[in-house]
C-alpha cells in the first residue's frame, strides 16, 4: 500500500426530504475529505467525477418512499445519480487507473463506488463527447431504445406521440420513429423547444401544450386518425387526453410522468376504461432490467451519431456549485435538452 492520502472534496447534500416543488435551499455545498486509497483486499474504485445527469427520477427519491426500485436520498448525504468519471485507484480487475467509465456516482468532486453496484460501464469509443454518456450514450439513450423498440414494438407508418418530447429521451424517441418511417408528433413546453423539435429533430408536427386549452382537440387535430405508439413521460391530463386518442391495439410506454413529481397528491386518470375497450398495452418499465442490452445499443447508435444521422442537444452548466440549481430547473422546464452538470474537465 502507497501513503495516505487525503484531500478536500466538495459535495451536494439533500439537507432534508422535500415536500411539493423542490427547492435549491433543500440542498447544500458542504466542503468534506476522501482518502484517495484504496483499502487493501477491497473491491472499490475511487472516481474523479467530470459530468452529472440531471434526470426526472431524481425528484423522487427526494422523499422517503417505501417499496421504489430505486433508495431514497440520505439526509445529510451526498445526492446520487448518473455521470461519467475517471478512475484514479482501483480495486476492481475490470477497471484500471485513468480508465473513463459511466454509472451510479454521487453529487460530489471524488467518490468511492462498487462497480457491480453502482452499474458501472467502461467507456472505449472516446471519439464522441464524453458528456454523451449521461445522455445518448447512457441511461436516458438506453431508456429511449428501449421504451421505443422493446416495449413499443413499432412498425413503418405507424403514429407515434412523444410528450416532454425534446427532453433528454424524448428528444431520441422522435428520431428514432422518424428512421423507422413514421409520422411523429411531440409536444413541450415552450416555442423555442417546439421550434428544436421540428428543426433539429425532424419531428413533423409539435406543439405547445401550454398554449392547449383542450388537449383532447390538440390531439385530435395532429392526429385525426388517432395514435399508434404513445411514449408517455408526463402523465396527469395529457396521459387522459392520450387514451381518448389512441387507435385499437395502441401501445404505451410508460417511462415517466414528471406532472405528478411535485404534487402532494396525484391527480387521477379517468380514461382508463380505454385500455379494454381499444385493447391498448400500457406497460412501464425500468431501465436497470434492460442494461443486458447496452452492447446491442452501442452498436446501433454510435454508428448513427459519428454519421450525423442522430442528433442530441445538451444543456451544460459548469461548477458543482451550480447543480442545484440545474436540477431544480428540470422540474419548471428551464432547460433545453439534456442537462448535464461539468464537474471537471478531467
Amino acid at each position: 500500500m502507497g501513503e495516505e492520502v487525503i484531500i478536500s472534496n466538495k459535495q451536494v447534500i439533500l439537507k432534508h426530504y422535500v415536500s411539493g416543488y423542490p427547492k435549491e435551499s433543500d440542498m447544500e455545498l458542504k466542503n468534506s475529505t476522501i482518502k484517495l486509497n484504496v483499502p487493501e483486499g477491497s473491491n472499490v474504485v475511487i472516481l474523479k467525477n467530470l459530468y452529472l445527469s440531471c434526470d426526472p427520477y431524481m425528484r423522487g427519491r427526494m422523499k422517503k418512499i417505501e417499496g421504489s426500485y430505486i433508495d431514497s436520498f440520505i439526509p445529510g448525504s451526498p445526492i446520487t445519480g448518473f455521470g461519467v468519471a475517471k478512475v484514479l485507484e482501483s480495486g476492481d480487475s475490470n477497471f484500471q487507473k485513468g480508465d473513463l467509465v459511466w454509472g451510479m456516482t454521487g453529487w460530489e468532486e471524488y467518490s468511492i463506488v462498487t462497480p457491480t453496484q453502482n452499474n458501472l460501464f467502461k467507456i472505449n469509443d472516446k471519439d464522441v463527447p464524453l458528456s454523451y454518456y449521461t445522455g445518448i450514450l447512457g441511461m436516458p439513450g438506453m431508456t429511449a431504445y428501449v421504451g421505443f423498440y422493446e416495449i413499443c414494438s413499432p412498425k413503418k407508418g405507424e403514429t407515434v406521440f412523444v410528450s416532454a418530447a425534446s427532453g433528454a429521451v424524448g428528444q431520441l424517441v422522435g428520431q428514432f420513429a422518424k428512421m423507422l418511417g413514421c409520422y411523429v408528433v411531440g409536444s413541450a413546453g415552450s416555442k423555442e423547444k417546439v421550434d428544436l423539435l421540428k428543426s433539429k429533430f425532424g419531428f413533423d408536427e409539435a406543439f405547445n401544450y401550454k398554449e392547449e386549452h383542450d388537449l383532447d382537440a390538440a390531439l385530435k387535430r395532429y392526429f385525426p386518425d388517432g395514435i399508434d405508439i404513445y411514449f408517455e413521460n408526463v402523465g396527469g391530463k395529457m396521459l387522459d387526453a392520450v387514451l381518448l386518442n389512441m387507435k385499437l391495439h395502441g401501445r404505451i410506454a410508460a417511462c415517466g410522468m414528471i406532472s405528478q413529481y411535485n404534487l402532494e397528491q396525484t391527480e387521477g386518470v379517468h380514461n382508463l376504461f380505454y385500455l379494454i375497450s381499444k385493447r391498448i398495452r400500457m406497460e412501464g418499465f425500468i431501465i436497470f432490467d434492460y442494461f443486458h442490452l447496452y452492447s446491442k445499443y452501442l452498436k446501433m447508435i454510435i454508428p448513427k451519431i459519428k454519421a450525423g444521422n442522430v442528433v442530441y442537444v445538451e444543456d451544460v452548466v459548469e461548477g458543482l456549485e451550480n447543480a442545484p440549481t440545474a436540477l431544480v430547473g428540470l422540474f419548471s422546464g428551464l432547460n433545453i435538452g439534456k442537462q448535464v452538470v461539468m464537474v471537471s474537465r478531467e
